[in-house]
């Protein structure tokens, strides 16, 4: 399989050792630098384009997308996806992993055990986000 690992840094431990151990069963492994690709946004042929070439012929990507680049890199993840390519993590769920509050309703949502947890805009509600919660955090 040729697979492409999304990283900003090709040398961190961990894209390093994917590499690695996905070499070592035999794929074709190639570390991408998501924030340098840019796209083609088309319903014909969707493109990724990296170093002024397309990403073509991909079976897989693995994201590793860092969190200050969230937006960016839940885009180029979609695009691959538009292209029919696989990938282990999809851009709606590293942008779910992203936001606590929506991570905490989709597990409150499906009967996981959370601690009592609050949510308000407004600091003028507070008494009331209290007696949700049953005490103040000391």
């Amino acid at each position: 399989m040729k697979i492409a690992i999304l990283s900003q840094d090709a040398n961190l431990y961990s894209t390093r050792r994917l590499k690695e151990a996905g070499e070592q069963r035999g794929h074709e492994m190639h570390v991408i630098d998501y924030v340098r690709c840019y796209m083609n946004i088309t319903s014909h042929k969707p493109m990724v384009i990296y170093g002024g070439q397309p990403l073509e012929g991909f079976d897989a990507i693995i994201p590793r997308i860092g969190a200050s680049q969230t937006f960016y890199g839940t885009a180029v993840v979609r695009q691959f996806e538009m292209m029919g390519v696989f990938t282990p993590s999809d851009s709606q769920a590293i942008a779910r992993s992203r936001d606590k509050l929506r991570c905490l309703q989709l597990l409150a949502r499906e009967g996981i055990g959370l601690p009592v947890t609050g949510f308000a805009h407004s600091t003028k509600d507070i008494e009331g986000l209290i007696n949700i919660v049953g005490a103040r955090p000391w």
